[in-house]
């Protein structure tokens, strides 16, 4: 869902017609950048260019994953071994670091059903192609700043990569990563992904890769994105680039420093204080260090000296080159998890660069010091309460967190479009109504009224050839429709799909019941449900289907609806439950004074 400031702003053409994110940010990011030197050339400019690459789903045009034909068959370790080999002639590895071993919850490349190892291989040759294709793009954002004449005086960073690699994938990759994010990774079987090799990579597919890829990704570490106790799940390699301020070419630098510590370096470069207020709100001090006196002396002594790190109660700490680390849970495993207490923490000394040797059992007293440090640390950055739930944070419900839409009932209005998941009122796991008021143009209606979420999961409400139809999208695997018994007439009615939810727990069916202005016109049953998150990015319209269509019944951007819709009511619990099945004037009334 693009926004150009806080305005909606929909794509000029569609994959099938070539259209990519990461094209679309570059080309807005080299006007932006160029309007801003013609119209203050003396003036320097900044720029935070993030393309989606290389999160998850890896899309890229299959010229460039196709390059890669065959360059993966012989799979992830043997991958690891190669890149290893690769980063120590390179020099970004010091020559005496070890390759760690394999975890015993990431399975060998030969232990691999062989069935699924071509699938396996397309993922990373979409990854691969997918990285490639981000790097183009950065390299024509530098061509046109060097273009403008201002790149040696212009301090670029570049880091690219999803944190650590992320292992989210699962052990066989996703075709749509939506199954994951709802705890329904077993309905993606590998049969199901066997028959969509070709579509890894499209826009057809919202996929992922293997965990065992993101491995072999975060090479020479152990672990992937989400373990924030390890550097597989962290540390990111960075290029910096300043010719008229920094003497060095090609030289590698070793001081520790974190993300947190390039805001504090920028200002520095730019001469400017941190401020003490923004928008007259006091801001608390920058934690950051600026990593400026890396530049002209590589044996500097680091600056930064202590860190934190977690993420779902994955957690470490680095301090003068020890680190502690205590790896709670396993992103693609889901299960009970243990107390937090009981989680066992490792040990890692400054010479041990990968975090091969864990010193616990020989330094406890070096481990509680760092034990203690971290707690001291999580107090002091608000890291506590630990929370290691997962799924759950997805749904507010559950989570227990606020939420921005309170009570039973929300009203939309018609041209209301781009709506976030969070901003719209949750209608899973329960019973719910959608009620439109609509106008049927002379000639009937097509196009859709109300829709959330997408081709991998979601509702519409929509006509086709003039009758009302209502579709739910369970994960791209099936779609559940029931259509209007027949074609409405031209004026003012109204449309309203009630949801009668089966209940006893989380994703169950339930039955649709269709009306048009109180009487019943359609029925038919849903066999399963969405229970967290329908989609990542995509989001809730009225009176149209942005972004990847709901329903196959119509197309991407071809779906407007052709008469006018002038609202629609979301309603949950008591209020989703209407014996004449139709809203008056009144209950209308009511339901938008409600939401004064």
């Amino acid at each position: 869902a693009l926004y150009s400031g806080t305005t909606p702003d929909e794509p000029e053409k569609t994959p099938e017609e070539g259209y990519h994110l990461t094209e679309d940010l570059t080309d807005h990011a080299i006007a932006w950048i160029r309007q801003a030197h013609s119209l203050a050339p003396d003036k320097p400019f900044f720029a935070y260019f993030a393309p989606g690459a290389t999160h998850a789903p890896h899309h890229v045009p299959a010229p460039w994953s196709d390059k890669y034909k065959g360059r993966f068959d012989d799979g992830w370790d043997a991958l690891r071994e190669r890149m290893f080999a690769r980063q120590k002639e390179l020099g970004v590895v010091p020559p005496d670091a070890e390759l760690t071993a394999r975890p015993a919850e990431i399975p060998a490349w030969d232990a691999m059903p062989d069935e699924l190892k071509p699938i396996l291989a397309r993922q990373m040759e979409v990854y691969a192609g997918f990285l490639e294709h981000v790097d183009h793009h950065v390299g024509r954002l530098i061509d046109a700043i060097e273009d403008l004449g201002v790149l040696e005086d212009t301090l670029v960073f570049y880091i690219v990569g999803d944190n650590g690699a992320s292992g989210e994938g699962t052990l066989n990759g996703s075709f749509n990563e939506m199954f994951l994010f709802n705890g329904a990774a077993a309905l993606e079987t590998p049969e199901f992904m066997a028959s969509h090799i070709d579509d890894f990579g499209g826009p057809a597919a919202y996929n992922h890769f293997a965990v065992g890829w993101a491995h072999a990704m975060d090479t020479p570490y152990q672990w992937t994105k989400q373990v924030a106790s390890h550097w597989g799940g962290t540390r990111n390699g960075m290029v910096v680039h300043w010719p008229a301020r920094i003497a060095a070419r090609g030289e590698v630098r070793t001081q520790f420093h974190h993300v947190i510590d390039l805001a504090p370096t920028i200002l520095e470069a730019a001469g400017l204080p941190a401020p003490t207020t923004v928008n007259g709100i006091p801001q608390m001090p920058l934690h950051g260090t600026s990593l400026a006196y890396t530049y002209d002396d590589a044996a500097a002594p680091d600056r930064r000296t202590t860190q934190y790190f977690e993420c779902f109660v994955n957690r470490g700490i680095y301090h003068e080159g020890w680190t502690a680390v205590t790896r709670h849970s396993t992103p693609w495993v889901v299960a009970p998890l243990p107390p937090i207490a009981d989680d066992r923490w490792e040990l890692y000394g400054p010479d041990d660069w990968t975090q091969a040797h864990d010193l616990a059992a020989e330094m406890p007293d070096k481990l509680a010091e760092l034990q203690a440090l971290f707690l001291e640390e999580a107090a002091k950055y608000n890291v506590l309460p630990l929370d290691d739930r997962r799924i759950e944070r997805f749904n507010a419900d559950l989570a227990g967190r606020p939420q921005l839409i309170h009570g039973t009932t929300q009203v939309l209005y018609g041209g209301m479009q781009r709506l976030s998941e969070a901003s719209v009122i949750s209608i899973k796991n329960r019973s719910h109504s959608i009620t439109a008021d609509i106008s049927v143009p002379e000639g009937g209606a097509s196009g859709v009224v109300v829709a959330q979420g997408s081709a991998f999961g979601g509702w519409a409400v929509y006509f086709v050839e003039g009758r009302p139809a209502y579709c739910y999208n369970l994960f791209g695997l099936r779609r559940f429709k029931v259509y209007g018994a027949s074609a409405i007439p031209a004026g003012e009615h109204q449309v309203r799909a009630e949801f009668a939810y089966d209940g006893g727990g989380l994703a169950k069916g339930g039955t649709v019941t269709l009306y048009v202005d109180g009487a019943q016109v359609g029925e038919g049953r849903v066999d399963g449900t969405e229970p967290m998150i329908f989609s990542g990015d995509e989001t809730t319209d009225v009176g149209a289907d942005t972004g990847t269509p709901v329903s196959d019944d119509y197309a991407a951007g071809e779906n407007g609806f052709t008469g006018t819709v002038h609202r629609v009511a979301i309603s949950i619990g008591a209020d989703a439950e209407d014996p004449d099945h139709l809203v008056s004037p009144d209950d209308w009334f009511r339901l938008v004074m409600a939401r004064q």
